[in-house]
């Protein structure tokens, strides 16, 4: 509630799928996570599918970041700068309907050259607009991954330099103690948490522990 930053649980897998994602969720509903107001994911396949079966009153919001990377694969250097104005215009948009009208109007410009990037937000469109829902405050809280990006990045340079490991408990041991070498540094909560706690407290007012 004072909005630090802690990382629940490490787990690894060859095989991220549906099922994989449900039991990291189910694992961490009997640890004790009784509720996820809002969750931000990366577009992990079977990800939603499971936070919404266990967590059914979650909100499920893909990372608008991911989202935007992936429409720009599309395009080359030179029409960059113009695809991203356009897309930023969807995602900045004041509600979900306005947002459907930028998108629209997106595919109605650069449909034609650039086809395939109107698809991936019509099928992402149901973990995109709940981010229309909420003020500035909590928009700036779950717009990106960064993160669990940032700690992924960190944990890939103590890994980099070895070929291999003997076996998985040597991986788990020293990306543990990395992991807790890097949650020292976390002493700030994030980012305009408190007007985002005060949001929360009237969004979700009827599930807020009391504090």
């Amino acid at each position: 509630m004072d909005g630090a930053k802690e990382a629940l649980g490490m787990w690894a897998s060859e095989n991220e799928g549906a099922k994989f994602w449900l039991q990291i969720v189910t694992e961490l509903k009997n640890r004790g996570v009784k509720d996820i107001f809002i969750a931000r994911v990366d577009g992990l396949k079977g990800f939603p599918e499971a936070i919404e079966a266990i967590y059914p009153d979650t909100e499920v919001q893909l990372c608008i970041v991911h989202l935007v990377r992936n429409s720009l694969k599309y395009v080359p250097w030179k029409d960059r700068k113009a695809v991203a104005a356009d897309l930023k215009a969807i995602y900045n948009a004041s509600s979900a309907d306005e947002a459907e009208l930028k998108l629209l109007e997106f595919e109605e410009t650069w449909s034609d050259k650039y086809p395939g990037i109107g698809p991936i937000w019509r099928r992402n469109w149901e973990h995109v607009i709940p981010f229309f829902a909420y003020p500035a405050e909590i928009r700036k809280a779950i717009y990106t991954t960064n993160a669990i990006e940032s700690l992924n990045m960190s944990l890939r340079k103590v890994t980099k330099n070895r070929a291999s490991f003997p076996n998985d408990e040597a991986m788990f041991r020293l990306l543990y103690l990395a992991l807790r070498n890097i949650a020292k540094k976390w002493t700030m909560p994030i980012r305009d948490w408190k007007a985002a706690l005060n949001c929360f407290s009237i969004l979700f007012e009827n599930r807020m522990p009391a504090f």
